[in-house]
Protein backbone atom coordinates (compact mmCIF):
# COMPACT_ATOMS: atom_id res chain seq x y z
CA UNK A 1 0.00 0.00 0.00
CA UNK A 2 1.21 3.23 -0.84
CA UNK A 3 1.32 6.33 1.71
CA UNK A 4 0.74 9.87 1.36
CA UNK A 5 4.10 10.61 0.46
CA UNK A 6 4.08 8.34 -2.45
CA UNK A 7 1.03 9.48 -3.69
CA UNK A 8 1.47 12.75 -3.63
CA UNK A 9 5.20 11.98 -5.67
CA UNK A 10 3.73 10.35 -8.22
CA UNK A 11 1.03 12.93 -8.69
CA UNK A 12 3.57 15.46 -9.33
CA UNK A 13 5.67 13.23 -11.08
CA UNK A 14 2.55 12.78 -13.43
CA UNK A 15 1.80 15.88 -13.64
CA UNK A 16 5.23 16.68 -15.19
CA UNK A 17 5.39 14.39 -17.49
CA UNK A 18 2.03 16.13 -18.56
CA UNK A 19 3.18 19.05 -18.96
CA UNK A 20 6.24 18.01 -20.70
CA UNK A 21 4.25 16.83 -22.98
CA UNK A 22 2.30 19.72 -23.46
CA UNK A 23 5.48 21.66 -24.15
CA UNK A 24 6.67 19.37 -26.77
CA UNK A 25 3.29 19.77 -28.66
CA UNK A 26 3.16 23.33 -28.60
CA UNK A 27 6.76 23.29 -29.65
CA UNK A 28 5.63 21.41 -32.57
CA UNK A 29 2.97 23.41 -33.06
CA UNK A 30 5.16 26.71 -33.13
CA UNK A 31 8.03 24.65 -35.60
CA UNK A 32 5.09 23.75 -37.82
CA UNK A 33 3.25 27.18 -38.09
CA UNK A 34 7.07 28.49 -38.57
CA UNK A 35 7.58 26.52 -41.91
CA UNK A 36 4.09 26.98 -42.80
CA UNK A 37 5.02 31.01 -42.62
CA UNK A 38 8.00 30.57 -44.18
CA UNK A 39 6.36 28.41 -47.04
CA UNK A 40 3.70 30.74 -47.66
CA UNK A 41 6.22 33.95 -47.93
CA UNK A 42 7.74 31.91 -50.35
CA UNK A 43 4.85 31.21 -52.34
CA UNK A 44 4.07 35.29 -52.16
CA UNK A 45 7.69 35.78 -53.83
CA UNK A 46 6.56 33.52 -56.47
CA UNK A 47 3.51 34.72 -57.09
CA UNK A 48 4.67 38.13 -57.43
CA UNK A 49 7.73 36.94 -59.71
CA UNK A 50 5.17 34.73 -61.70
CA UNK A 51 3.18 38.31 -62.01
CA UNK A 52 6.04 40.40 -63.14
CA UNK A 53 6.86 37.57 -65.80
CA UNK A 54 3.38 37.87 -67.65
CA UNK A 55 3.20 41.69 -67.12
CA UNK A 56 6.45 41.87 -69.27
CA UNK A 57 5.31 38.84 -71.24
CA UNK A 58 1.99 40.73 -72.26
CA UNK A 59 4.22 43.82 -73.06
CA UNK A 60 6.80 42.32 -75.20
CA UNK A 61 3.67 40.73 -77.20
CA UNK A 62 4.65 37.36 -76.53
CA UNK A 63 2.47 34.11 -77.85
CA UNK A 64 -0.98 33.95 -75.57
CA UNK A 65 -0.38 30.59 -75.14
CA UNK A 66 2.31 30.92 -72.98
CA UNK A 67 0.58 33.73 -71.40
CA UNK A 68 -2.43 32.00 -70.55
CA UNK A 69 0.24 28.97 -69.01
CA UNK A 70 1.75 31.92 -66.85
CA UNK A 71 -1.78 32.92 -65.89
CA UNK A 72 -2.64 29.38 -65.08
CA UNK A 73 0.10 28.39 -63.04
CA UNK A 74 -0.12 32.01 -61.02
CA UNK A 75 -3.65 30.55 -59.93
CA UNK A 76 -2.36 27.76 -58.86
CA UNK A 77 0.19 29.32 -56.72
CA UNK A 78 -2.19 31.53 -55.11
CA UNK A 79 -4.45 28.66 -54.32
CA UNK A 80 -1.75 26.71 -52.66
CA UNK A 81 -0.55 30.03 -50.94
CA UNK A 82 -4.72 30.49 -49.53
CA UNK A 83 -4.68 27.09 -48.44
CA UNK A 84 -1.43 27.79 -46.50
CA UNK A 85 -3.41 30.77 -44.69
CA UNK A 86 -5.97 28.16 -44.03
CA UNK A 87 -4.22 26.52 -42.08
CA UNK A 88 -2.05 29.15 -40.27
CA UNK A 89 -5.54 31.43 -39.77
CA UNK A 90 -8.36 28.63 -39.59
CA UNK A 91 -11.81 30.43 -40.21
CA UNK A 92 -13.89 30.26 -37.04
CA UNK A 93 -17.61 30.67 -37.41
CA UNK A 94 -19.08 31.88 -34.38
Amino acid sequence: MLNSRQIRREHVFANDSRCAERQEEEAMADQEQAALRLQTAKLRQDHADFDAAIEAMEAFGCDKLRIQRMKKKKLMIKDRLQELEDQIIPDIIA
